[in-house]
């Protein structure tokens, strides 16, 4: 009697921790399901409601600075910075669903062999992390921003992120998107850009904070002037479905050559 007591205990034992296991498995299974139907919700409400704040408005504001912004529709922007932002940071932008494998390559490549790195981040992984995330370069932050990034590509569309992107971008000290930036630096509308201001604006992104596109100094000078140079090589911009058709095979088309030179890889990292 006292033996099978013992083993019934013993049996009753060995199913606790296959219990214990299950338990955590559903709880980290409710947790990551929330988390997605969350972030999900968020993203899809900004494909209709201009985000109000970023998190980098709050935290600069903390620190003392204004947040100098005012929303505008794309068709209120020039086209002419919608041109300079592709030329300058992203000029597969239309072609890739958010990462361009080819930037990241070059990247790869340059920055074995230099001190100075160089990014790789394209439109839609700037707008993620201007939008959702906080300021950073740790990998978890990263992490996010691929999947945030997938999420805004899957659910707003280009004109969507292009859109979101040039609204809430820093262009200087508490100044926030195209308009304010046209208004301070320019005192004009965003929509009466020139390609040279708009060329000086991009080419002050990489440290909005330092460089001033009203008084640049020699070296955003030239960096505006290739900027300008590929301008008219990008077209004028256009979203819809056929145009993001046809980029977007050209693009899978240069990606086929470039992975055929890599050995059929994706990314060579050695």
């Amino acid at each position: 009697m006292a033996s099978g007591k013992k083993r019934k205990r013993q049996s009753e034992g060995g199913k606790r921790p296959v219990r214990h296991k299950r338990r955590w498995l559903k709880i980290i299974a409710c947790v990551i399901g929330w988390f997605i139907l969350l972030t999900a919700g968020w993203t899809l409400l900004y494909r209709w409601v201009n985000p109000p704040v970023t998190l980098l408005m709050l935290l600069r504001s903390a620190q003392g600075e204004g947040i100098e912004k005012t929303w505008v529709p794309l068709e209120e922007i020039s086209p002419c910075l919608v041109q300079a932002a592709i030329a300058s940071e992203d000029n597969r932008f239309c072609g890739h669903r958010g990462f361009d494998f080819s930037a990241i390559q070059r990247a790869v490549d340059y920055n074995k062999t230099h001190s100075r790195k160089l990014g790789a981040s394209t439109i839609s992984q700037q707008t993620a992390k201007n939008v959702f995330l906080w300021p950073g370069r740790s990998w978890v932050r990263k992490g996010f921003e691929m999947y945030q990034t997938l999420l805004i590509e899957g659910l707003w569309g280009k004109e969507r992120i292009m859109e979101v992107y040039l609204n809430v971008i820093e262009m200087g000290p508490g100044i926030y998107g195209a308009e304010a930036a046209s208004q301070h630096y320019f005192h004009c509308s965003a929509r009466k850009l020139t390609p040279r201001q708009a060329a000086l604006l991009t080419a002050c992104y990489p440290n909005p904070r330092r460089w001033n596109p009203a008084h640049p100094t020699a070296y955003i000078r030239s960096k505006a002037d290739a900027i300008q140079g590929l301008m008219p090589k990008m077209g004028r911009p256009r979203f819809d479905r056929e145009s993001l058709q046809k980029a977007r095979k050209r693009y899978l088309e240069q990606e086929e050559k470039r992975m055929a030179k890599n050995g059929g890889k994706r990314l060579k990292i050695h």
